[in-house]
């Protein structure tokens, strides 16, 4: 037994869309929890998934990325995301090193000050391979000259550098205390929706351009059968009649494809057979219902604002 005292505590990634959020936390994580796609915008929950480290627990919050909200789903989504900061012991601001600071990186610094007033706030540059050393020193500096980061972190969260020594000083940062989850688990989402999410992530790689944003997956039933599988009913809502017809695919082809995808890294997942079914339905009014958002994890009153 080590004389070192347990400690937990929670840190907030967040960032514009796309600063590569989602692909750090599975990274820290050891597996897949947050939906990564190269389609901006595509966590809409605030995902937690539980790392170790030593004696550490560290609970990732992966934010929706920061953007300029216009629909009630926008607007819910950036709510979450600074609502993240404020319940936060450590933030990581995410930046891509090849876009540097833009215009959405200047309204996050903005804002940051206010939001997470007396917490820790670290600076991570992601994408580090896409940029030459001497644009990194520069980026480095200025941001360091825009807001007091505590620490700044060279990384890349796809290919890994710089990750362990991130994990490592968060893992510092963490306040004393027991563990907030038992050391085996790795997310505390249900996993009715950690299979929806799969399955939106599916849909979102393969229709790309012509995926519709008014979409969501719900897990309607899951069945735990006597021979161990699972059975598992999901919905696919769209807004309209013509999405319909993009989501199912000549003959169903998309749906069966997606499915099948879905299905496999659900399996993987589990580490047992699953038999998925999905139905695409059209609801044309589900962004302006209390219970969709209640499924994605969203407060329907922040869209209000």
């Amino acid at each position: 037994m080590t004389d070192q005292p347990t400690r937990a505590g929670f840190v907030a990634l967040i960032g514009e869309p796309n600063a590569g959020k989602s692909t750090l936390l599975n990274r820290m994580v050891g597996a897949k929890v947050s939906i990564v796609t190269h389609k901006v915008q595509t966590t809409r929950a605030r995902i937690r998934g539980v790392a170790m480290a030593g004696q550490s627990q560290i609970v990732f919050v992966d934010t929706p990325g920061l953007f300029r909200p216009r629909r009630r789903l926008d607007r819910a989504m950036v709510a979450a995301a600074w609502g993240g900061v404020a319940d936060a012991d450590v933030v990581v601001l995410m930046i891509e090193a090849h876009r540097g600071i833009t215009e959405g990186v200047r309204a996050i610094l903005d804002r940051l000050g206010e939001v997470a007033q007396g917490r820790t706030v670290a600076l991570a540059i992601n994408k580090i391979d896409r940029v030459k050393a001497e644009s990194l020193l520069a980026l480095t500096q200025e941001m360091n000259a825009a807001f007091p980061f505590a620490e700044t972190f060279m990384i890349s969260a796809e290919k890994g550098y710089g990750c362990d020594t991130l994990r490592d000083w968060l893992a510092s940062r963490m306040p004393e205390g027991p563990w907030l989850y038992p050391e085996d688990q790795i997310a505390d989402l249900p996993l009715r929706m950690i299979a929806a999410e799969i399955t939106r992530e599916k849909l979102t790689l393969r229709l790309h351009q012509e995926l519709p944003y008014e979409l969501t997956v719900e897990t309607e039933a899951w069945e735990e059968r006597p021979d161990g599988s699972a059975r598992i009913d999901q919905i696919v809502y769209v807004a309209r009649d013509g999405h319909k017809g993009i989501v199912l695919g000549k003959g169903g082809e998309t749906t069966k494809a997606v499915g099948k995808a879905a299905r496999e890294e659900l399996e993987e997942f589990l580490g047992r057979r699953v038999h998925l079914f999905l139905q695409v339905k059209v609801r044309p009014n589900w962004l302006e219902e209390a219970e969709r958002y209640s499924e994605m994890g969203l407060d329907f009153k922040d869209g209000n604002a």
